[in-house]
């Protein structure tokens, strides 16, 4: 028997409101290349399902009993798994959203997003890419800079292995610029700047663009309210 050369993105819904975990289970049940292994009710049963079935993206709500989104988001990367994970909040969450993103988050998307975008963000992390926009992350890390470790800090010393052009694809990056807004930009074509950030998590050790924005303010090299 031949393995298709595409196998369905397997997704974990962790919820505690049973009438949301079914609205979602219906919208990803529609897609032929999604398919939902388990639900979890709290953030405990979470990391134990992520531990024993490895799905590829755990659709992850902020606020459960037992264990919130941030602590099981911090459990399942903490234990190395090959789980990635999108947080569901509401904007009145903001906070917890910062929180997530630096457990190791590998996005997150506010509950009340359109379908196909929910569908889409799922697919993207499962690819291995990072969902946010970036605007709203921005929004977030300016409107709660004070959870950041050191505004005024000077940047780390793996930022000094950047080229400048690496370090000037960082800033816009971390000023909520996309890919193809840098692109336009620097006058380049989007598939250099793809590299360049591809360059940029590599030489700094991130796994993805939300970190790399993430890293960005906390080093100062962004200044949040500037």
């Amino acid at each position: 028997m031949t393995e298709s050369t595409t196998r369905p993105v397997r997704v974990l819904l962790a919820d505690d409101q049973p009438l949301l975990r079914t609205g979602f289970r219906m919208v990803l049940g529609a897609e032929d290349d999604l398919d939902i292994v388990a639900e979890a009710g709290d953030g405990v049963e979470a990391v134990d399902l992520a531990r024993r079935l490895l799905p590829d993206v755990v659709l992850m709500d902020i606020r459960m009993p037992r264990m919130d989104g941030v602590a099981a988001t911090r459990a399942i990367v903490e234990a190395r798994l090959p789980v990635r994970v999108l947080i569901l909040t509401t904007f009145d969450l903001d906070e917890y959203v910062v929180g997530a993103l630096r457990a190791g988050a590998s996005g997150f998307l506010a509950k009340d997003v359109p379908a196909e975008d929910l569908v889409t963000a799922i697919r993207t992390v499962a690819a291995g890419e990072a969902v946010v926009a970036p605007r709203i992350l921005k929004r977030l890390l300016d409107r709660f800079a004070d959870l950041l470790p050191d505004p005024s800090a000077t940047p780390p010393k793996a930022l000094g292995s950047l080229t400048d052009r690496e370090r000037e694809v960082l800033v816009q990056v971390a000023r909520g610029l996309s890919n193809a807004e840098i692109a336009r930009a620097l006058s380049v074509s989007e598939t250099t700047i793809k590299t360049h950030v591809g360059h940029v998590l590599t030489k700094l050790g991130l796994r993805d663009r939300v970190q790399a924005v993430v890293l960005a303010y906390e080093s100062g090299l962004v200044r949040p309210r500037g």
